[in-house]
């Protein structure tokens, strides 16, 4: 038996490849007889992120989300943004730090990015994990009234999104990680490679 298969491509949209494979022989002619079955290869490009996305956040305020943090929150699960719930209006609560971080509170969360140049993955930190990001440290991690937090503080920067490990959910940072256990409600916390209380 002899296969003999044509390979045409058109244009509809997006770009799609028609394959056409023409019938079955005996070996020694072609038969006629036989229809063609044609089946359809669709390939797609991924759409760029959007410019910016508007949400309503708290008291009716819009809210125009940006860069890195537009395309995180339009990338999110249905989950994650119920979870983030509105966003969180006022200087204090997004903008830009010296570091050229850019960042979005919610109300159940945060959005970071380390800089707002196109590209730049954004990440989702929030619930336990947060809180312990947030708990002010020294620069070797110890919990300190009078030490720096969150981006600034010694765990830099979020470089994921939590993630589930085994039984733990764990957000990794430029300097370290925290890692959440939801059976027993413990945090650890890991800075440059040793463990420190988590201050919570």
């Amino acid at each position: 038996m002899r296969t003999i298969t044509l390979r045409h491509p058109a244009v509809v949209g997006l770009s799609v490849v028609a394959l056409i494979t023409v019938g079955c022989s005996n070996g020694t002619t072609l038969d006629a007889s036989v229809q063609p079955q044609v089946g359809l290869i669709a390939t797609s490009e991924t759409a760029a992120p959007p410019a910016e996305v508007k949400l309503t956040g708290e008291r009716g305020v819009e809210v125009t989300l940006t860069g890195p943090i537009a395309a995180k929150y339009a990338s999110a699960t249905e989950y994650q943004r119920q979870a983030l719930g509105e966003p969180l209006t006022g200087d204090r609560n997004a903008g830009t730090r010296e570091s050229g971080l850019v960042f979005q509170q919610f109300q159940g969360g945060v959005i970071t990015a380390v800089n707002d140049e196109a590209g730049t993955p954004g990440y989702i930190t929030w619930g336990r994990i947060r809180e312990a990001w947030n708990v002010p440290r020294e620069p070797d991690g110890t919990p300190a009234v009078t030490g720096e937090n969150g981006s600034v503080g010694p765990l830099g920067a979020p470089t994921s999104d939590e993630n589930a490990v085994g039984d733990l959910l764990v957000t990794t940072f430029q300097h370290g990680k925290i890692s959440y256990d939801p059976k027993s409600g413990q945090v650890e916390v890991t800075v440059n490679g040793t463990v420190v209380p988590s201050g919570l």
